[in-house]
């Protein structure tokens, strides 16, 4: 139950060193200059039919400083744990600064590096919501644990094989800057995950189900308490999995859908979430997810989608897997509305993209995954918010006369503007007259991002709101990876086109 901040963490000399190379890089003329100290501890946990196939315990320690000298970035990490050290990884992010000048000059550019303003935060410490952390719990209970769970579904008639994996991260960060800025913090975050497969011998068939259970910014409690119910959710699965191999496959056409959270949370994550990454919009970057068709001159006039669409950028959600006190360049933790009433109204920045288009201030999404990458601006909680007097999911289902109720993700499809996509999921019910009559097969819904929020008719009180997410979100060259998570309730959408992926296979 200790949720102090890691003694091992704080034994380091963390302000010795911090003090040293901020030093070095005032002498030297930097307008402005940041050390960042990290460890990164990764645990993982995989199973094959209730056995070990494989297990991981890495950590990954050391600091960087990154500075903007002449109005140009430098950086510069290192590992070595001296003072000398860290001045001369000062010297060497200031030397790149130096370089960089030249050959930003040579291209004929002559725009500079300035930062939004941020209180002072001096000598903060914060620490991620969290009861019991994992790195406290032995490892076999933890392996156990997943063994047990696996040989459950095992057991069920028609279950073939079961994969099982546990992620565990224990993130802790300490930061400081030339303006004042001192912050110390820790983030825990685990993501459990079953998958039960099915063979029919005789057609060689086969398919899986797999648990919908989120990632979550909490501890071994998230395993073991009340907060998720397992043990339903594993008893559900054999179940599910045994009537989906038997369901006809779905007519393509238009269908209005009910979408769970467990669903729509990645629809989020691909159409909203890195659309409004500014950086993007602006043309920026581009890696993995493309620029965005929701570019800046649109700001306060897109529309986004219906007029019950408000969707939040948070990086204070609590469990949320991009909750922050205070992000990687010293701001805190803030929420803000990217879509109010169906129109886009905010992005999420860091300083150098807020001072550089406007803003007053970054709203806090500046990450870096490790002490030996720059941070760069990256996802907050991207979450759509539910009507506070919203109907629950039975009722979306009531109101629908032709339909299919979508459950769980699977694999998904977007271009590079975050415009057209096709997602598939884990069940797909068919409704008819407001009620489910079974499951489809061969389900994926196709829209364009605009077309589809526009057509979201209801969306679901706050009972049906949960906080999906993801521990891999890829931004950045060299490759950056990072958790995010997106809340939502379940909503209704209304004349979606459906595709069936056999018949889209075979074309």
């Amino acid at each position: 139950m200790d949720r102090s901040i890691d003694a091992a963490f704080t034994a380091l000399p963390l302000r010795a060193l911090a003090d040293a190379a901020l030093a070095r890089a005032r002498a030297l003329g930097a307008e402005h200059a940041d050390f960042r100290f990290e460890r990164v501890r990764s645990a993982a946990w995989r199973l094959r039919d209730a056995r070990p196939s494989g297990s991981s315990d890495t950590t990954d320690l050391g600091y960087a400083v990154r500075v903007v000298h002449g109005g140009t970035w430098g950086f510069a990490s290192g590992v070595d744990l001296t003072m000398d050290a860290a001045a001369k990884v000062a010297s060497q992010a200031v030397a790149m600064a130096k370089l960089s000048a030249k050959v930003i000059a040579a291209a004929g550019s002559d725009e500079r590096v300035e930062l939004a303003d941020e209180p002072v935060h001096a000598d903060r410490t914060w620490i991620s919501a969290y009861e019991i952390n994992p790195f406290d719990v032995p490892a076999e209970e933890k392996a156990g644990l997943l063994a047990e769970w696996s040989a459950r579904l095992l057991g069920a008639e028609g279950v073939a094989h079961v994969d099982a994996s546990l992620l565990t991260v224990q993130e802790n960060k300490f930061y400081a800057d030339t303006a004042g800025t001192v912050t110390t913090q820790q983030r825990v975050r685990l993501h459990p995950e079953l998958t039960a497969v099915a063979v029919d011998e005789r057609s060689g068939e086969f398919d899986s189900m797999r648990t919908i259970a989120p990632p979550v910014g909490r501890g071994w409690e998230y395993l073991t308490g009340s907060v998720w119910d397992w043990d339903a959710e594993l008893a559900r699965i054999p179940d599910f999995l045994a009537e989906k191999m038997r369901a006809p496959s779905v007519e393509a056409g238009r269908y209005d859908l009910v979408v769970d959270p467990s669903n729509l949370w990645l629809t989020i994550h691909e159409s909203i979430g890195h659309a409004t990454e500014l950086d993007r919009a602006l043309g920026y970057e581009a890696a993995y997810a493309g620029t965005s068709f929701a570019t800046f001159d649109q700001l306060g006039k897109l529309k986004y989608g219906s007029e019950i669409m408000n969707v939040t950028g948070d990086r204070t959600a609590e469990h949320g897997l991009a909750t922050i006190g205070y992000d990687d360049e010293g701001v805190a933790g803030q929420s803000w509305d990217l879509v109010k009433d169906g129109t886009l109204v905010g992005y999420q920045l860091d300083r150098r993209i807020a001072k550089l288009t406007g803003f007053e201030r970054s709203n806090g999404c500046a990450y870096a995954d490790s002490p030996g990458h720059v941070p760069v601006q990256r996802m907050a909680n991207v979450s759509l918010q539910p009507a506070p007097e919203g109907p629950s999911t039975d009722e979306l289902i009531a109101g629908v006369d032709r339909g299919i109720y979508v459950i769980g993700d699977r694999s998904w499809s977007i271009d590079m503007q975050r415009y057209n996509f096709q997602f598939t999921g884990q069940r797909f019910f068919k409704i008819e007259n407001g009620r489910l009559a079974g499951q489809l097969r061969d389900v994926a819904y196709q829209a364009t991002t605009t077309d589809f929020w526009g057509s979201m008719a209801a969306v679901g009180g706050p009972e049906t709101y949960v906080l999906g997410g993801a521990f891999n979100c890829g931004k950045a060259q060299p490759g950056q990876v990072a958790s995010v998570s997106h809340g939502c309730p379940s909503a209704l959408f209304q004349g979606v086109n459906i595709l069936n992926t056999t018949q889209e296979a075979g074309r």
